[in-house]
């Protein structure tokens, strides 16, 4: 079996199922996370540094980091170009910016 380069790329017919806050979601083996969590009404799996904003795929090419989550334990993995083999736990990535912990901030990272 080959897999693609190519994020977006499918393979027909092989299901893969991950794990996110509890839930199993389905997709179709080549689907990247993103495209799992969104293809099941799932819009946001980060929240903003600051202002604790929703947030989920932006550019869905791996430019930007709007869609880090945690696999198996692994921070900073772009949901947008990972693709699971199957039964990957996925967490939301939440980080504080230095020197803000306690602090209300109004500007958003």
């Amino acid at each position: 079996m080959t897999t693609s380069s190519t994020p977006s790329a499918r393979e027909p017919g092989a299901e893969v199922q991950i794990q996110f806050e509890g839930h199993r979601y389905a997709g179709v083996r080549g689907q990247t996370v993103a495209g799992i969590l969104l293809g099941n009404g799932v819009r946001a799996w980060r929240t903003t540094s600051a202002g604790e904003r929703p947030r989920g795929a932006f550019c869905g090419i791996g430019v930007c980091f709007d869609c880090l989550v945690t696999v198996d334990g692994q921070r900073d993995v772009r949901a947008c170009l990972r693709r699971p083999e199957g039964g990957e736990l996925v967490t939301r990535q939440h980080d504080l910016l230095p020197g803000r912990q306690g602090e209300d901030a109004d500007n958003d990272c």
